[in-house]
């Protein structure tokens, strides 16, 4: 009887171990998957920000254009009233 015991225990633990495994398996694939996914958004973050700064840079051009086309107007309205 107590042999029977212990190979029931040790099939118990056994079980327990097996499904350990398994679900340490599943969580290593759903890490790689996390971690896949962390890099897709991490790589998607840097082209928006790039292209957010391409969007300044252009922005600051042609505000620098705009002002340079005013003060030359300006400059001749001057010249036409003096």
């Amino acid at each position: 009887m107590d042999n029977e015991l212990i190979l029931r225990q040790f099939d118990e633990i056994e079980n327990k171990v097996e499904t350990l495994i398994a679900e340490c398996k599943a969580l290593e694939e759903t890490n790689f998957e996390l971690r896949n996914q962390i890099k897709a958004l991490e790589e998607e973050l840097q082209t928006k920000v790039e292209a957010e700064s391409r969007y300044a840079e252009q922005r600051n051009l042609i505000r620098t254009k705009i002002d340079s086309l005013l003060v030359k107007l300006e400059q001749s309205s001057e010249q036409e009233a003096g």
